[in-house]
C-alpha cells in the first residue's frame, strides 16, 4: 500500500507538472510578442496626448473647422462668412453633420486617451500626481462636451476596453456637473509636492513649481465650472467661489498654455490654423460685431488680432498686401452672402456703400499673429479667472472687490497676448490707457465684465459661447455682450442665437436607444434652440 500511495502521488505530481508546462507553452504560443499592454506604456506620454487633443482633434476637415469656426464662432459673432455651407454659424442653418463633429472627434481623440490615462494610473502610488492630473484633464474635456451638447455619455464613456460598454448611456448634465466639481476639487486637493513630477506635462513641467501651478490651474477650472451654475444653482456656485478664493492663478505666468510646434506630427499643430488654412481660409472673416466694438473702445488689441490681407506678392505668396492699421479694419456683417437676390442678405446690394474696394478680400481676417501653425492655444487664463471673480463679486457680493478683479482681468487680457510673440505684445502703457478709459462702473458692472470676457476669449470659441449663454436670462435676453441675432431666410432657430449643438446623426445608428432617451429629455427635442440644464431661461 505504501508503494502504491507513493506511486499515485508521484503520478499526480507528474501530471500536474506536465499540465503546468503545457499551459505555459500554450500561453507562450498564444501571446502576441508585438502587443502593447498597459504595463508597457509610459502614462506620462499619454498625458501629452490628452493635453494636445483638448485643443482640437487633428482630423482632416474635422471639428475645429466645421464645429468651432463654422458654427460656434459665428453664433458668438467673433467671425462671419458669406458661405452658407460649412460656415453656418452666423446664419443659424441646420448643418447637423458639422454640429455633431466635435462629439464624434472628441470621444475618439480626447475622451478615450483621458479615460485610458485615468485607468493606467489609478491606485498606483508611483503615479499619484499624474493620476490627479488625469482626473482634472478628463473633467475639462467632459465640461467642454456637455457645455456644447447638454446630456452626454459620461460615466460609461471610454470604457469599451475595460468594461465592454459599447453603447454608453447619456447622463444628465446636472449629474455630470456635480461629478465634475467633485472630481476637480478632490484631484486638486490630492496633488502633493512629495509625489511624482510628471514629465509628459506640457502645461507646467517646466515651471519652477509644477505641482503648485497645477493646484492653481485646478482651482481656476473649478471656478469656471462653478460659475456655469449662475442661473440654475447659485448656492453651489457661491460655495465653490468661496472655496477657491486665494488659490487660483496669480498672474499670466500661471496661464495654461499648449505651445504648438511645426512638425510632421499633426497632433502638435495649432488646429485652428491647420484646419482653416487647409480648407477655405477665404470664407471666414472677423465679424463686424467684434471689429466695431474694438474700434469704439479704442482697443489696442485690434491691430494685433486683425488684418486686411489679400492678393499675392511677386513670388506668388499670400498675402501681397497686408494691413493691420486699426482705422482700415472692416468686419463682415453676420448673416450676409455674396451675389444673392435678397437685399436683406446680399452684401453687394444691402451694404454696397460700405463694401471694401477689394470686395470680400477687403474684410478683416484673424491676423497671423494668432492664426499660425505653431501659435499657442490658451486653454485657461488668469484674465478669465479674474473676470469670473469680478462677476461673482458684482452679482453676489462675494470673492473680493469687483473693481479690483475687473482691473486685474482687463490688464491680464492685454498681457496674455505676449504668448503669441513680440509682434502681439501690448505695452503696459497702452493697456493702462485702455483700462482708464473703461473704468469700472458698478451700475453697468456685469455688462463690462462679460464684454471683456468675450473679447479676451477670442480663439477659445466654445468657452466664449458658454459664458455668453450663462449671462443671458429673462431679465437680460441679449446676454453679455448684447448680441443682435441675425434672421437669415431658412434659419432653424426663429432668428435666435443657438443654445446648443445637435447630436451627430451617427448616434442614431450606433447608440439609438440611449440617443432616443436623451432626446426625450430635451424640451423641444434635439434642436439648436433646446436649452440644457445650466442654461435655463431664468434668473439674472
Amino acid at each position: 500500500m505504501k508503494f502504491k500511495t507513493i506511486y499515485l502521488i508521484a503520478a499526480a505530481a507528474f501530471i500536474t507538472i506536465a499540465a503546468t508546462s503545457c499551459k505555459k507553452e500554450l500561453t507562450k504560443v498564444n501571446t502576441n510578442p508585438d502587443q502593447i499592454t498597459g504595463s508597457q506604456v509610459d502614462p506620462n506620454l499619454l498625458l501629452t496626448t490628452v493635453q494636445l487633443s483638448y485643443t482640437g482633434a487633428p482630423t482632416e476637415g474635422g471639428s475645429v473647422w466645421v464645429t468651432k469656426w463654422g458654427g460656434v464662432a459665428g453664433f458668438i459673432q467673433h467671425v462671419a462668412s458669406t458661405n452658407t455651407g460649412y460656415y453656418y454659424g452666423d446664419k443659424y442653418l441646420n448643418n447637423i453633420g458639422a454640429m455633431g463633429e466635435t462629439f464624434q472627434d472628441n470621444y475618439t481623440s480626447a475622451v478615450q486617451p483621458a479615460v485610458e490615462l485615468y485607468q493606467l494610473t489609478v491606485n498606483k502610488p508611483q503615479y499619484r500626481n499624474l493620476h490627479q492630473m488625469a482626473r482634472i484633464m478628463k473633467a475639462m474635456i467632459f465640461e467642454q462636451l456637455t457645455d456644447l451638447y447638454g446630456d452626454i455619455p459620461y460615466f460609461q464613456a471610454g470604457l469599451g476596453y475595460y468594461e465592454r460598454i459599447y453603447t454608453p448611456v447619456y447622463d444628465k448634465q446636472q449629474v455630470i456637473y456635480a461629478d465634475l466639481l467633485k472630481e476637480v476639487s478632490q484631484a486638486t486637493d490630492s496633488l502633493t509636492e512629495s509625489a511624482d513630477k510628471p514629465v509628459g506635462d506640457i502645461l507646467y513641467s517646466q515651471a519652477n513649481d509644477q505641482i503648485a501651478e497645477w493646484k492653481m490651474f485646478g482651482n481656476s477650472l473649478l471656478l469656471r465650472m462653478a460659475m456655469r451654475l449662475t442661473k440654475v444653482d447659485a448656492a453651489t456656485a457661491q460655495q465653490y467661489v468661496t472655496q477657491v478664493m486665494g488659490k487660483t492663478m496669480k498672474s499670466n505666468d500661471d496661464n495654461a498654455i499648449v505651445q504648438h510646434v511645426l512638425s510632421a506630427n499633426s497632433l502638435t499643430s495649432n488646429q485652428d490654423a491647420a484646419q482653416i488654412f487647409s480648407q477655405d481660409s477665404v470664407d471666414v472673416r472677423l465679424s463686424s460685431t467684434i471689429v466695431s466694438n474694438m474700434k469704439k473702445l479704442n482697443d489696442p488689441r485690434l491691430p494685433v488680432i486683425a488684418w486686411v490681407a489679400y492678393g499675392l506678392d511677386n513670388d506668388g505668396n499670400f498675402p501681397g498686401t497686408a494691413d493691420n492699421d486699426p482705422a482700415d479694419q472692416i468686419g463682415l456683417p453676420p448673416g450676409y452672402i455674396i451675389g444673392g437676390l435678397n437685399p436683406a442678405i446680399n452684401l453687394l446690394i444691402a451694404a454696397k456703400d460700405s463694401l471694401p474696394a477689394q470686395g470680400l478680400a477687403g474684410y478683416s481676417r484673424i491676423s497671423d499673429n494668432l492664426l499660425a501653425i505653431n501659435a499657442p492655444s490658451l486653454i485657461l487664463t488668469y484674465a478669465e479667472t479674474e473676470l469670473l471673480f469680478a462677476d461673482a463679486a458684482q452679482r453676489w457680493g462675494i470673492g473680493g472687490d469687483a473693481a479690483t478683479h475687473y482691473n486685474n482681468g482687463v490688464l491680464a487680457a492685454m498681457g496674455q497676448l505676449s504668448a503669441y510673440g513680440s509682434a502681439a505684445t501690448i505695452s503696459s502703457g497702452d493697456a493702462q490707457t485702455y483700462l482708464n478709459a473703461q473704468a469700472y462702473n458698478p451700475s453697468t458692472g456685469l455688462s463690462q465684465i462679460n464684454l471683456q470676457y468675450w473679447l479676451c476669449s477670442l480663439m477659445d470659441e466654445y468657452e466664449s459661447w458658454a459664458n455668453w449663454r450663462r449671462t443671458s436670462s429673462l431679465a437680460n435676453p441679449a446676454g453679455y455682450p448684447a448680441l443682435t441675432p441675425t434672421n437669415y431666410p431658412g434659419n432653424v432657430t426663429q432668428g435666435t442665437i443657438p443654445r446648443r449643438l445637435t447630436y451627430p446623426p451617427s448616434q442614431k445608428v450606433t447608440n439609438l436607444a440611449n440617443y432616443n432617451a436623451a432626446v426625450a429629455g430635451l424640451t423641444g427635442g434635439d434642436k439648436m434652440t433646446s436649452r440644457m440644464y445650466w442654461d435655463k431661461e431664468k434668473g439674472q
